[in-house]
């Protein structure tokens, strides 16, 4: 029976070595993960910037849906998923089932549901101070949205950073519609889940270690960039 100190002795001696069966996860979580959040970005924040800037019938209820979406429990999007992408789904032609594709689908999913609502949020609250200067001006809806995005871009880089942090972690949804197939679509969280119920702590535990690095590392670039703007702000 291993010790805690000896299993993390193991896992820090397989991230240190580094083979190319590590690098693989680590790159296809990476590759997944960060495509799935720029798409959802791409569709949340100016889902997000119209919802918060704007008065239109059914608005109130689109804010609900969204804010609703938020919890959306992974394994049920994971099962919408699967029956739309499987053999007798509307979208089996496509034959995107048990691919990094599908695996991407399910955390945009996901995902765009919370860009979306924080950024509603923020975007609410800047047009706040920004309404009487827009009417005065006679600035049009487009460069509205545009102008507020912009000038919330450093807020709105926290609202990225959730949407990352969200898909990073997940498991319930890319395991049923990736099917965790070894050397084609096994990510960081469903190798950590299938090792653990092997016995392979020492693998686990190391790719636990990475994913929680990759966290840290994503985070404190955003904490940098946001304080290397509020300081050219005030320079």
């Amino acid at each position: 029976m291993f010790s805690l100190t000896d299993i993390l002795s193991e896992a820090l001696g397989l991230i240190l070595t580094w083979d190319r069966g590590l690098s693989e996860i680590v790159m296809l979580s990476l590759r997944v993960t960060l495509t799935a959040v720029v798409i959802s970005c791409l569709i949340g924040l100016p889902l997000g910037a119209v919802v918060g800037a704007f008065r239109f019938p059914g608005r109130g209820v689109l804010t609900v849906l969204l804010n609703a979406l938020m919890g959306l429990p992974p394994v049920v999007v994971g099962l919408v998923v699967y029956l739309m992408l499987s053999a007798s789904g509307p979208l089996g032609v496509l034959q995107l089932l048990y691919t990094p594709t599908a695996m991407i689908i399910a955390q945009t999913i996901l995902v765009t549901p919370i860009i979306a609502a924080l950024t509603k949020q923020v975007v609410e609250d800047l047009h706040v101070e920004y309404r009487e200067q827009f009417a005065s001006l006679g600035v049009g809806a487009f460069d509205r949205i545009t102008a507020l995005l912009w000038d919330a871009r450093y807020s709105l880089l926290t609202v990225a950073l959730a949407g990352f942090g969200r898909a990073v972690a997940e498991v319930g949804a890319v395991l049923i519609v990736g099917g965790n197939i070894n050397h084609v679509t096994r990510v960081m969280t469903t190798t950590i889940a299938l090792e653990t119920s092997k016995g392979n702590l020492e693998l686990a535990l190391a790719l636990g270690l990475l994913l929680l690095a990759i966290a840290v590392i994503v985070n404190a670039l955003v904490m940098a960039l946001r304080a290397s703007a509020v300081r050219a702000a005030y320079a």
